[in-house]
C-alpha cells in the first residue's frame, strides 16, 4: 500500500506501513476499551474510607455512560493488605473490607445487565504468608515437603548464613529472607524467595498441587459468571533450574532492551502454564479471557504470550513508555503492530496503570523553576489518550485517567502505604500517588468518595476541579473527551476495520488513516508550533480546541483544521 499524502499538505514521504488485525464480533476482546477499577480507591459505600465492591455496584451507570466495554478489577481477595492485596491469603474469599462474595457475584450480574464485561485479576505468581500453604510451611523443617510449594533454598556458606544468590527484589533489598526456626526463631540456613515483599513467598510452579490449586480458582470465579482474568507478574511464574546468579543486581525487572533474559523472569516453562490455562478458558460457552502482565524486554518476547494457544492480550507496556516524540511514537506503534500480527494477536494499548506515574505527570515537561508543567502535561496526555483510542486493538483505561488526575506526589510519610517507600526507607515514593481515591464531586473533604469524610490517603484540595460532578458541566473537560471519543469508537462506521495506514507529515507530528465505510485520519501534533491540516469533511474529535474554517483557496478540500501544540484530532477524509 502507497503512503497517501493529506490533501493540501506538503511533507516529506515517510515509510509506507499498513497493518491489519482480523477479528469476528465474538471477539469483543480484540477491540475493546477496558477500565481498570482500583477498588480501594474507586468509591466506598461502608463509609470506612476505603473503597468496596458495593461502591463499585453504585457507580455501574457511570462506567456504562461512558462507554467502556468491561472492567477490571485488582484483587479483593482475604488478605493481610501488606501489598494492597497482591499478598492473597485465600483466592475463594472476598476480604470483609470490600465485602462478600455474595456482593462479588452481584457486581457480576450488575455489570452484566449493563452490558460490561467483567475481569477480576489473579495473582499467580505469590501468596501471603498467612496463605494456609505458607503456614502450613512454617510449621515444618525446611526442605520437607510442605516448602516444595515454594522456593525453599539452602543459602550460601558453611552455615547458609548468605542468600542462595543475587537475585533483588523489585522493591528495593534482596529477594530473600532467613527462616527462622519455629521454636527458637534462629536462623536455620535456609531461605524463601519473594521477588516482591517478604510477605509474598514466590510459589513453585515445578510443583504439581500450584498447577492444580490454580486451575481451581479459575474454575471457581468463571462458574460465577466472571469474564476473564488479568495475570499478575505474568512473565515471573517460572524460575530457571538451579538458581544461577544473575549479574543484574541493579536491574529487578529485565525490561530493558539491552538486557537479557535473567534467570528469575520470562522463562520458557511458563507457556507451558498459560496453554493449559487457555484449554480450560476456551471449555467455557462462551470462552473466558486473559490479560497478562508481561514486562519483557521486547515486543518480540512479548508476542510469544500471544501465540494462538496462550494468552488472549497482554498490556503493550512498550507503548506505555513510548517518549513524547513522534519518531520513537510511530516506531513503537509499528514495532508493537507488526509482532502482534505475527502471532494473530491484537495490540493492547495503555498509558496509565496502578504501578506507575499517571501519564498527565509522566509527560508533563518542567518549567524554567524546575516544577512540573501540569498544563503541559494535561494538554500531551489527552492528546495521547485520544491517539490510543484510534489504534487499531484494544485499550485500558485507569480510573481518573478521564478525569485527567496528575500523580499526588506530596503525600505525607506517615499516609504512604506502599511497600517500596518502606523498604527503601523513602529513597523511592512508591506507587500510592496514583492510587489517591477518586473525586466524584465538587465538595470535600472526599469529594463524593463517601459520605463520612474519611479516605485510606488524604485527596489534593484541588481534586474538586476536576471532580465527575464539575467536568460533566463543562463540554471542554477532559471527561467530556472520553466520552466523545469511546462514543465515536463504538461506531461502526468509524473504525470498523483493523487497519493503520500512515501518512505523510511535517516532523514531529504523526497522521495516520484507519479505512473504515468513511475514512477516519487521526493526526497529532507534538511541536511547539501551530499544524494545519486539510480534511474534506467535518472534524469528529479533539483533544483541545482546535479551528476548522472552510478552505478559502479550494472549497472541494472542505477544512482548514489548525492544531496547536500537543494535540491531536480526528476528522473524516
Amino acid at each position: 500500500m502507497t503512503e497517501t499524502a493529506a490533501p493540501g499538505l506538503a511533507a516529506p514521504a515517510q515509510t509506507d506501513v499498513s497493518h491489519r488485525v482480523s477479528h469476528t464480533t465474538t471477539d469483543w476482546w480484540r477491540s475493546a476499551v477496558i477500565y481498570q477499577v482500583y477498588p480501594r480507591s474507586f468509591a466506598d459505600h461502608s463509609g470506612n474510607g476505603v473503597g468496596d465492591l458495593r461502591g463499585i455496584i453504585d457507580r455501574l451507570p457511570y462506567l456504562s455512560d461512558l462507554g467502556v466495554d468491561a472492567l477490571w478489577l485488582n484483587p479483593f481477595y482475604c488478605s493481610p493488605q501488606n501489598d494492597a492485596g497482591y499478598d492473597v491469603a485465600n483466592y475463594y474469599e472476598v476480604d470483609p473490607l470490600f465485602g462478600s462474595t455474595r456482593d462479588a457475584e452481584e457486581l457480576i450480574i450488575r455489570a452484566h445487565e449493563l452490558n460490561l464485561r467483567v475481569i477480576f485479576d489473579i495473582v499467580p505468581n505469590h501468596t501471603s504468608i498467612e496463605h494456609a500453604w505458607f503456614r502450613q510451611a512454617l510449621l515444618t523443617a525446611p526442605g520437607s515437603a510442605a516448602w516444595n510449594r515454594y522456593h525453599c533454598v539452602r543459602g550460601l556458606g558453611e552455615d547458609g548464613s548468605r542468600p542462595p544468590n543475587d537475585w533483588r527484589s523489585v522493591f528495593g533489598g534482596s529477594g530473600w529472607s532467613q527462616i527462622l526456626d519455629p521454636d527458637t526463631a534462629e536462623p536455620t540456613g535456609w531461605w524463601y524467595l519473594h521477588l516482591f515483599d517478604a510477605t509474598q513467598p514466590d510459589l513453585n510452579w515445578d510443583h504439581e498441587d500450584v498447577r492444580a490449586e490454580h486451575e481451581q480458582v479459575l474454575k471457581f470465579w468463571f462458574d460465577r459468571g466472571v469474564d476473564g482474568f488479568r495475570i499478575d507478574v505474568a512473565h515471573g511464574l517460572v524460575k530457571s533450574p538451579g538458581y544461577p546468579f544473575s549479574g543484574e543486581s541493579d536491574r529487578v525487572l529485565g525490561v530493558a532492551d539491552d538486557v537479557p533474559v535473567l534467570p528469575q523472569w520470562d522463562q520458557p516453562g511458563v507457556h507451558d502454564v498459560y496453554r493449559s490455562w487457555r484449554r480450560l478458558a476456551d471449555s467455557y460457552d462462551p470462552p473466558r479471557v486473559f490479560c497478562g502482565e508481561v514486562w519483557v524486554s521486547t515486543p518480540e518476547a512479548q508476542a510469544q504470550y500471544l501465540r494462538p494457544d496462550e494468552l488472549h492480550t497482554a498490556f503493550n507496556f512498550h507503548y506505555l513508555k513510548t517518549r513524547w516524540d513522534a519518531e520513537h511514537l510511530r516506531e513503537t506503534i509499528d514495532h508493537s503492530l507488526a509482532t502482534a500480527d505475527s502471532v494473530s494477536a491484537p495490540c493492547t494499548w495503555v498509558l496509565s496503570n496502578h504501578d506507575v506515574w499517571r501519564h498527565v505527570s509522566r509527560l508533563a515537561p518542567e518549567n524554567p523553576q524546575g516544577n512540573q508543567d501540569l498544563s503541559t502535561g494535561m494538554a500531551r496526555a489527552r492528546a495521547a489518550s485520544l491517539i490510543m483510542l484510534a489504534l487499531p486493538g484494544s485499550a485500558y483505561l485507569y480510573q481518573g485517567e478521564e478525569l485527567g488526575l496528575p500523580e499526588v506526589l506530596d503525600l505525607p510519610a506517615q499516609s504512604r502505604q506502599d511497600p517500596i517507600f518502606a523498604r527503601t526507607d523513602g529513597a523511592a515514593l512508591g506507587r500510592d500517588g496514583c492510587r489517591v481515591p477518586l473525586p466524584w464531586t465538587a465538595q470535600p473533604p472526599t469529594f463524593g468518595f463517601n459520605s463520612t469524610g474519611q479516605s485510606w490517603l488524604p485527596q489534593p484540595d484541588m481534586w474538586g476541579e476536576l471532580s465527575v460532578e464539575t467536568q460533566l458541566r463543562d463540554a471542554d473537560s477532559c471527561l467530556s473527551m472520553y466520552r466523545q471519543a469511546l462514543a465515536l469508537r463504538a461506531d461502526e462506521s468509524i473504525f470498523n476495520e483493523g487497519t493503520l495506514e500512515w501518512l505523510s507529515s511535517p516532523v514531529d507530528t504523526i497522521a495516520f488513516r484507519r479505512p473504515g465505510r468513511d475514512s477516519v485520519i487521526a493526526v497529532m501534533n507534538l511541536s511547539d508550533e501551530p499544524l494545519t491540516w486539510m480534511a474534506q469533511k467535518l472534524l469528529l474529535a479533539s483533544s483541545s480546541q482546535v479551528t476548522a474554517e472552510p478552505s478559502t483557496q479550494n472549497h472541494a478540500l472542505g477544512l482548514v483544521v489548525t492544531l496547536a501544540p500537543n494535540t491531536a484530532a480526528w476528522v473524516r477524509e
